[in-house]
């Protein structure tokens, strides 16, 4: 690459962190000042009184946060969409009221008021002219696999029929870095990375872009990057406990109601206990509200289907809005299971799935969960072909598993509860 296109890459890499630090002020601006100085005038920031400087100290802080948790969260896949914005900005005012009104400090209600207008404008501006028209431009080098992404949407993919991009500006390269690449090639695969220029696997690529991880090889289980970090499991279990108790005022009385309802609407227990798989392949016993007829598995364990005639009027209901999970709280607090994770299977799935699908038993290396990436992301599996991709979007949350991930899921289950997406 000459030297003149390794400068304008430069360049346009200092121009995209400048374009960010911007939105970031402008944003500022907007959000923090605007308001005070519309509500005070400049009084307010010259000579501010307890009230108004704690107001503008929690806001600023709000704001920063709020910034930084909707890029982390967009950067998933199928997250860059604008349903997450209201719900991000409500949850950290939200926070910040609550501590306000915890340590019984001063605040302004009227400028927080507007804050929150203008912080909700902004994001919504944002997202409409630079996040929504955003499209990333990668170049791929058309050797081994790495032609597979073109095929991807979401990306403007420009292949390449020489070593050199002659000029063009891209925001990374991708490549097939276990294939047999050809010397010119390599030597332009180095030369990009001495120009700013990123390169990836075309793996990592495609997992960006789907939320999932294909292991065909043990070997590609880099570096234990399929292993989930220690700290944040043990973060993950504390936060797992304290969110089911403090849900409990509300969870308990929709329990009982459920309960209710199952027990009117068929013949049978209000509670269906089942043996699944958990963490570490240990059986453990699960709970769930019944949705199904009596005696609904007496020639054997069956994956559910679309319209499944076993399911009950009350249990298609409890189904669709997830209210049949809700006994498995107590499966929370007793360990064997986490708010948020892979679903468990029974047994005879998992010992007919592990000889079919490779690896399939390592989705069994975290705690399994209540919702989870696949269900988000895909639903109910109802066959083979089905697991096998819901299982690539385990691999895929295992191998990012982290704190924003899982407010991510969360997000997505919400939505899910009033949508009904993927039940069966």
């Amino acid at each position: 690459m000459e030297q003149s296109v390794m400068k304008r890459h430069v360049q346009w890499r200092t121009r995209l962190l400048m374009g960010w630090f911007s939105h970031l002020v402008a944003g500022f601006v907007l959000v923090v000042l605007l308001p005070g100085l519309v509500i005070w005038g400049t009084d307010g920031w010259l000579e501010p009184d307890l009230s108004e400087r704690n107001s503008q100290l929690g806001v600023a802080l709000v704001y920063v946060g709020m910034f930084f948790t909707l890029r982390q969260l967009m950067s998933y896949p199928g997250a860059r969409s604008a349903v997450y914005i209201l719900p991000t900005v409500l949850v950290w005012y939200g926070f910040l009221i609550g501590v306000l009104f915890t340590f019984r400090l001063n605040y302004s209600v009227y400028y927080i008021y507007c804050s929150v207008f203008a912080n909700v404008v902004f994001c919504y501006f944002s997202y409409l002219f630079l996040v929504r028209h955003a499209n990333k431009k990668i170049a791929y080098l058309p050797i081994g696999q790495a032609a597979e992404v073109s095929e991807l949407d979401g990306v403007s993919w420009v292949r390449l029929e020489s070593p050199g991009l002659h000029g063009g500006e891209v925001d990374a390269v991708v490549a097939d870095l276990y294939a047999d690449i050809p010397e010119e090639w390599e030597r332009f695969l180095a030369r990009s990375i001495l120009a700013g220029v990123p390169v990836y696997h075309y793996k990592q690529v495609m997992e960006s872009l789907t939320g999932r991880v294909k292991i065909e090889h043990i070997s590609e289980n880099e570096f234990g990057s399929l292993q989930p970090p220690v700290v944040y499991s043990f973060v993950k279990r504390v936060i797992d406990i304290a969110a089911v108790l403090l849900a409990a005022p509300v969870t308990v009385p929709v329990m009982l109601l459920t309960a209710l309802a199952v027990r009117l609407d068929s013949p049978g227990p209000v509670l269906f206990a089942q043996q699944r798989v958990g963490q570490g392949g240990r059986d453990f016993t699960i709970y769930k509200f019944r949705s199904m007829c009596l005696d609904s598995e007496a020639g054997g364990a069956r994956l559910a289907q679309c319209d499944d005639g076993r399911v009950t009027r009350v249990g298609r209901f409890i189904r669709k809005t997830r209210l049949d999970e809700f006994p498995q709280f107590f499966n929370v607090l007793k360990g064997d299971m986490s708010l948020i994770g892979p679903r468990p299977e029974q047994r005879a799935f998992v010992d007919k799935f592990d000889e079919e699908i490779p690896f399939y038993i390592y989705r069994h290396v975290v705690r399994p969960g209540i919702t989870g990436w696949a269900q988000v992301e895909q639903g109910y599996a109802s066959s083979a072909e089905d697991t096998c991709i819901k299982i690539q979007h385990d691999f895929y949350y295992i191998k990012n598993f982290s704190f924003w991930l899982d407010v991510l899921i969360v997000y997505k289950t919400i939505r899910i509860i009033f949508t009904g997406f993927g039940a069966r």
